[in-house]
C-alpha cells in the first residue's frame, strides 16, 4: 500500500507541469501602449491648461509591511458537511505561512520558496474523508490589482485501484486513496509573482506632443517621470518653462500636464503614456488641444452728454467681427534618407540627359562637316574638267573605230572649227620618222 501511494505521488508530480495558471496582463506584456481614452479639449490663449491623466494602478509607495503585497491562499468548499467555503492556509510573499485549523497544522504544507520559483502547490500528507471537496488556489497582488484562481476537485476512495487523476473539461479531478498523500498543483511562474524589488525601476510616465499634421510615430517628447524621482525635460526652452507635472505624481497617481500660460502655438495632440513594466500596465491617453482666442471683456457704453437726446456716443464702437490674427509658426520637419536618394536620382538623370544631348550635337556636327568636304571635292573636280583636253587621254582602238564609222554632220562657221572638230573625233595617224634617213640627208647637204 505504501508503494502505491508513492507511485500516485509521482504521478501527481508529473501532472504539476501541466497545471499552470493562465496569467492575464502580467503574463504577456505588450510592447505598445493601448489607448484607453481620447478626448478633445479647448482652452483660451493665456490661460492655464490642465490635461488630466490619472491612474490608481500607478501609485507607488514604499513597502512597510515586508512585501505583503502578494499573497496566496487555499480555500475548500463543497465538502461532505457542506457549508460556505472556508480558508485552509495562506502565505504572504515575505514567507509567513498561516494554517487556520489546528488539526491541519503539520498536515497541510506550502513550499517556503513559492514566491521565488512560482510553485504554490498544496501538499496533504494523509488524506481523510473530510478533505473531499473543491479546492481553489487564489493569487492576489494588491499592488498591481491582480487576482487569479485555479480550481481542483479532490475525491477520496477506499479502493487503491480507483486512484487516478483526470480532466473533466473545466478543472482537474484528483482521486486519492484514504490515508495516502495528495498534491494539489498550482504553478504560476510569471515575473509579477516571482520577482521583487523591481517596482521602482520599472515604473515610468512620459508625455508626447504632436504638432498639427505630424503622425504619432514622429511625436516630440516633452517630459519623462520615473518612480525613483528622476525627471527629464525635452523640447525648446520656450515650451519647457511652461510645462510642468506635480512633484508627488507617483504618490497620488495624478500625472496631469499643466501648460501655463497657454499660447496659440501650443495647439496639437498630447499623449500621456503610463508604463508599469512590473505589473504589465501599458496605457495611453490622448488629448486633442485646441487654443481659442481669449475672451474680451465688454466695455460699458459711454454716457450721453447732458442735454443731448441722441443715444449715439461720440466714439464709434469696436467692430466685433474683427479678431486678432493668429501667429503662424512654420515647422521645418527634417527629411529622411529616402528623400536624399530621390533628389540624387533627379540630379543624375538630368546629368545623363545633358550628356546624351551633347553627344548628339557632336555627331550631327561631324556628319555635316563630312558632307561639306565631299560637296567641295565634287565641285572642284567639275571645274577642272572644263580645261582638260580629251585628246590627251589614251583612247582604246575600238572606241576610235566607232568614232570613225560615224558620219558627224555639223555646221561650222569656218574651216578652222571644222578641222578642230575632225581632229578631236579622228586624230591623225602616228607619224613614223626614220632617224637614219634624216641624218643621211643632213650629211649629204
Amino acid at each position: 500500500m505504501e508503494l502505491r501511494s508513492r507511485v500516485l505521488l509521482w504521478k501527481l508530480l508529473l501532472l504539476q507541469s501541466s497545471a499552470v495558471l493562465s496569467s492575464g496582463p502580467s503574463g504577456s506584456v505588450s510592447a505598445g501602449s493601448s489607448v484607453v481614452s481620447e478626448s478633445a479639449v479647448s482652452w483660451a490663449a493665456g490661460a492655464q491648461a490642465v490635461l488630466r491623466c490619472q491612474s490608481p494602478r500607478m501609485v507607488w509607495t514604499q513597502d512597510r509591511l515586508h512585501d505583503r503585497q502578494r499573497v496566496v491562499h487555499w480555500d475548500l468548499s463543497g465538502g461532505p458537511a457542506g457549508g460556505p467555503p472556508r480558508r485552509l492556509v495562506d502565505m504572504y510573499s515575505a514567507g509567513d505561512q498561516r494554517v487556520y485549523e489546528p488539526r491541519d497544522r503539520g498536515r497541510l504544507l506550502l513550499s517556503p520558496s513559492a514566491f521565488h520559483d512560482g510553485n504554490f502547490s498544496l501538499l496533504i500528507r494523509a488524506v481523510e474523508e473530510t478533505d473531499e471537496g473543491l479546492y481553489t488556489c487564489n493569487l492576489h497582488h494588491h499592488y498591481c490589482h491582480l487576482y487569479e484562481s485555479l480550481a481542483i476537485r479532490l475525491e477520496v476512495t477506499d479502493n487503491p485501484e480507483d486512484a487516478s487523476a483526470y480532466w473533466d473539461g473545466e478543472k482537474e479531478v484528483l482521486v486519492v486513496e484514504r490515508g495516502a498523500p495528495a498534491l494539489l498543483t498550482c504553478v504560476n511562474r510569471a515575473h509579477v509573482w516571482t520577482d521583487r524589488h523591481l517596482e521602482e525601476a520599472q515604473q515610468v510616465v512620459h508625455w508626447d506632443r504632436q504638432p498639427p499634421g505630424v503622425p504619432h510615430d514622429r511625436a516630440d517628447r516633452l517630459i519623462d517621470l520615473y518612480a525613483s524621482g528622476e525627471r527629464r525635460a525635452y523640447g525648446p526652452l520656450v515650451l519647457r518653462d511652461r510645462v510642468s507635472v506635480e512633484e508627488d505624481a507617483f504618490a497620488r497617481g495624478d500625472f496631469s500636464l499643466r501648460i501655463d500660460p497657454l499660447e496659440p502655438a501650443d495647439e496639437g495632440t498630447y499623449s500621456c503614456h503610463l508604463h508599469h513594466h512590473y505589473c504589465g500596465l501599458h496605457e495611453r491617453r490622448v488629448f486633442h488641444l485646441e487654443v481659442t482666442e481669449p475672451a474680451v471683456a465688454a466695455e460699458p457704453p459711454p454716457r450721453d452728454s447732458p442735454g443731448n437726446d441722441s443715444s449715439h456716443s461720440s466714439a464709434p464702437a469696436p467692430d466685433p467681427t474683427l479678431t486678432r490674427g493668429r501667429s503662424v509658426i512654420n515647422v521645418i520637419v527634417p527629411e529622411g534618407r529616402a528623400h536624399f536618394f530621390q533628389q540624387l536620382g533627379y540630379v543624375l538623370a538630368t546629368l545623363l540627359l545633358f550628356i546624351l544631348l551633347l553627344i548628339t550635337v557632336i555627331l550631327a556636327t561631324r556628319q555635316r562637316r563630312r558632307g561639306g568636304y565631299e560637296y567641295s571635292d565634287k565641285k572642284s573636280w567639275k571645274s577642272k574638267g572644263k580645261d582638260v583636253n580629251m585628246a590627251e587621254f589614251p583612247v582604246a582602238t575600238g572606241d576610235q573605230a566607232f568614232y570613225r564609222s560615224e558620219d558627224i554632220q555639223l555646221d561650222y562657221k569656218n574651216n578652222i572649227l571644222k578641222e578642230r572638230a575632225e581632229l578631236a573625233h579622228c586624230p591623225l595617224p602616228a607619224k613614223h620618222i626614220d632617224l637614219d634617213k634624216e641624218f643621211r640627208k643632213e650629211y649629204c647637204k
